[in-house]
């Protein structure tokens, strides 16, 4: 009997199967990888000139959070941010912290926020202050969790701590205009596959 052909239609059906399949496992990889918002500080100022009625010598400390979502396609719901100062890069005194209250940002989107810390002790940061002309660093770190919006669905909750060292002169202002970004050791893209194959809470 002649050949009908009938084993090659099977084979390219098969290949075409596997061709889709795989198109649609990039395509899914693609959707769901995550970037983590890039988070700096673009100002970082601790005034001395100021005098208050309080007997514990306390001044004040400015500082302005850069909050920038680089996902093209998806939005971030942020947790309460905490964002804690200390006298310098090792962290040997702490000077105060604040809590930014929970956001929503759109995709591609910047914020700015500006706080004030208030009763911070002047006496820790003066030790701390360069002489001489001189700079010295103090150091800043930033912890939060951030679900991010997906089509309708949010992930589950991926946590971030990052930080970074703050030079400053012998006024207590960051001494370069440039934003100083966060850092952390994690690795910033991400894919919400976990363990078990489950990717939303």
């Amino acid at each position: 009997m002649p050949d009908t052909g009938g084993g090659g239609g099977c084979c390219m059906c098969c290949c075409r199967f596997i061709f889709t399949l795989g198109l649609t496992s990039l395509f899914m990889w693609l959707s769901l990888r995550t970037s983590s918002p890039d988070c700096l500080l673009s100002k970082f100022y601790i005034p001395l000139n100021q005098t208050f009625n309080s007997p514990n010598l306390t001044t004040t400390l400015e500082f302005e959070l850069r909050l920038k979502n680089t996902n093209k396609d998806k939005g971030v719901y942020y947790d309460p941010i905490n964002v804690t100062f200390f006298d310098s890069s090792n962290r040997s005194h702490f000077i105060g912290n604040f809590t930014v209250p929970k956001f929503y940002q759109g995709h591609k989107k910047k914020a700015r926020k500006n706080f004030t810390i208030p009763n911070i002790n002047r006496e820790v940061v003066i030790q701390a202050i360069p002489v001489n002309g001189s700079t010295a660093f103090f150091r800043v770190d930033l912890a939060t969790s951030v679900r991010y919006k997906i089509l309708m669905f949010k992930t589950k909750r991926d946590k971030i701590k990052v930080g970074a060292n703050i030079e400053v002169n012998g006024t207590v202002i960051k001494v370069y205009p440039k934003d100083v970004k966060l850092k952390s050791n994690a690795n910033k893209i991400r894919s919400y596959y976990g363990p078990n194959g489950s990717l939303f809470s």
